[in-house]
């Protein structure tokens, strides 16, 4: 009952900061999951690496992704000296054992929990039913996935991983997506050739369950169920979101190339 509770207040709340709200708004909220995401992400990390440096409170990586957010695309080679920054500041670990898996864990969580962000923004700038049609096949496929793998789930996906995740499941989730998304582009952006529209809808569901397989991996190996309890239900942001954090980065990708360039585009 709290997952879908949750779920009724969160759905309209996307809906409108996705398609409706000021550019500013927008940011605002992109810049308020950056920060929860990394904070859940840097629990795991310290989970992971007992004793080492703690990242949760640290203002560096927060700053770091605030640049990842708004860096202009032709500048994004400034990656690289948050990576050389992060090297540096692992120094501080009181093991210094602990310098390399401190300095990837902090790069690695910059950059995905702020990376994504900062791509869902480049798709709302070329329409914001783009962006909502990232997220969406996440939200469409998790509900197929669900009572499909409850109802018929046989085969386990990745039990060491995500031992209530099946393949039965993963399948439903792909062919719901494909049935619906197939619907929803055609209404949209019907010039669309259906090959391009429907490999970019797997190509983004197939990402989505392997971004929420990857963050599952990360908390198991963190000895954790949830990434945080700010949801109810659904636990913290990072769990929430996981799927989207690989899926719309995937899906602004294709849309560059030639052959997936929406109507609107010349």
């Amino acid at each position: 009952m709290k997952r879908l509770i949750t779920a009724s207040i969160l759905i309209p709340v996307f809906f409108y900061v996705v398609v409706l709200a000021p550019h500013w708004l927008f940011m605002l909220v992109l810049v308020y999951l950056g920060s929860v995401c990394f904070y859940e992400f840097a629990g795991i990390a310290e989970a992971s690496v007992p004793g080492a440096l703690r990242l949760q409170r640290h203002p560096v990586p927060y700053v770091a992704g605030l640049v990842v957010l708004f860096l202009p695309a032709e500048q994004f080679t400034f990656v690289m000296l948050i990576a050389l920054a992060a090297m540096v500041l692992a120094l501080r670990s009181a093991d210094l054992s602990k310098t390399l898996p401190v300095a990837g864990a902090m790069l690695l969580g910059i950059l995905y929990t702020w990376g994504a962000w900062r791509f869902s923004a480049q798709l709302r700038l070329i329409d914001p039913l783009w962006l909502l049609f990232a997220l969406a096949i996440n939200w469409v496929g998790d509900s197929f996935a669900f009572y499909a793998g409850s109802t018929f789930g046989r085969h386990k996906m990745a039990p060491r991983v995500s031992p209530g995740k099946s393949w039965e499941g993963s399948a439903a989730s792909l062919a719901g997506v494909l049935v619906v998304g197939a619907f929803a582009l055609r209404w949209r952006f019907p010039e669309m050739p259906l090959v391009a529209g429907l490999t970019l809808l797997a190509a983004g569901n197939i990402a989505g369950q392997l971004g929420d397989l990857a963050e599952s991996g990360l908390k198991r190996g963190a000895g954790m169920k949830d990434s945080g309890n700010s949801l109810p239900g659904h636990g913290g942001w990072l769990d929430r979101v996981d799927s989207s954090l690989f899926s719309v980065p995937v899906v602004y990708a294709l849309l560059q190339l030639r052959w997936f360039q929406p109507p609107s585009q010349p």
